[in-house]
């Protein structure tokens, strides 16, 4: 009897699950779990009919070097945008620390040191951004501009306006050698993915990057130094850029001040096609690497058709354009759900 009477407050206590109200068709769901492959797919279909010799063993090792220093930069965007920042200043952080590592290995130093001089200059560019904007609160957007442009007068400033070119650099097999029949450039780039997906998926600084980005303050209150966690995620772009430098450098046996000029912009759109959403807290590294992939299969296949330059640049704005408006129609069909989950919940 003592059970019976009790089972109505029970009931009252712990509610029975009610089945979860209707969706529909999620389209943030679906497109980060299989849209993206989907248009992949259909893309290199699409090359591998209308591109002249696309489908050939030497163009797809030559795309996926190609795709190699985009990537990259992308993997430490990814970084920045997941916080909810933005990082306009890679390409410039690019050039600069290719500049620093040829004058290294110009210097006489080792190839190691020559590739580490170019990834700290990228990591100490990437605090200064980092610094400015957690402890001195400026925006995001304001500073990684500013630092662009500083960055890119600096590379100018350190080769007088000229390319500076070395045949006999040091470490050139980084941008031009092969291990066991790969391009050195995507050997490195899948090691990069790999750790970065280790540190997001299964380590707490990953979590608290997450957090951060889905809500600063909240962030804030469960204990985590937003600060620091803001100023490392621009270390780590900063430090992404500064190896994506090293390996172009070595890939044209130069150090070019010019490089690196309109990269972010890729970055940027890779990191949005792989569905990371641009307002912060969501997304995946895996998924920033097909979209790096889509955004080279694209570019190849426009320069084997023989496609106009200029042509090719508005297509590549109408991809960053549509990459914007499949994060905005995400962050729609995510609010939709959770409007309608309260609204089912809420007493007439």
């Amino acid at each position: 009897m003592t059970n019976k009477a009790l089972n109505p407050q029970d009931a009252a206590v712990r509610p029975a699950a009610a089945p979860p109200p209707s969706r529909g068709f999620d389209f943030a769901y679906w497109w980060d779990r299989v849209g993206i492959l989907v248009v992949l797919v259909a893309l290199v279909a699409m090359m591998v009919v209308i591109a002249p010799n696309f489908a050939s063993v030497n163009n797809l090792l030559n795309i996926a070097r190609s795709i190699s220093i985009n990537a990259i930069l992308a993997a430490g965007m990814t970084f920045v945008i997941l916080a909810a920042g933005i990082d306009l200043s890679v390409g410039s952080i690019l050039a600069v620390a290719g500049v620093a590592s040829v004058m290294t290995g110009l210097a006489g130093l080792p190839a190691p040191v020559a590739i580490l001089v170019g990834i700290l200059t990228g990591a100490a560019a990437g605090l200064i951004n980092g610094m400015l904007i957690a402890y001195v609160s400026l925006a995001a957007f304001i500073v990684t501009l500013g630092t662009m442009t500083f960055l890119r007068g600096a590379a100018f400033t350190m080769t007088d306006g000229q390319p500076i070119v070395s045949n006999t650099l040091s470490f050139r097999d980084v941008g031009n050698g092969y291990m066991a029949g790969i391009p050195v450039p995507v050997v490195i780039m899948v090691i990069v993915y790999v750790v970065a997906w280790y540190v997001l998926e299964r380590t707490r600084y990953g979590r608290h990057v997450y957090a951060v980005g889905g809500n600063a303050e909240a962030a804030r209150l469960a204990g985590i130094n937003v600060k620091r966690v803001l100023t490392s995620v621009y270390v780590i772009s900063g430090a992404c850029a500064g190896l994506a430098g090293v390996i172009f450098s070595a890939r044209v046996v130069s150090a070019q001040p010019t490089a690196g000029t309109g990269y972010e912009l890729d970055a940027i759109a890779a990191v949005v096609l792989g569905g990371t959403s641009l307002v912060g807290g969501r997304g995946r590294i895996y998924g920033t690497l097909i979209g790096s992939v889509i955004l080279g299969v694209l570019s190849t296949g426009l320069i084997l058709m023989n496609v106009q330059f200029f042509t090719q640049l508005l297509i590549k704005g109408l991809v960053i354009i549509l990459a914007v408006i499949i994060d905005s129609l995400k962050q729609r069909t995510l609010r939709l759900p959770w409007s309608r989950a309260v609204a089912a919940q809420t007493p007439a």
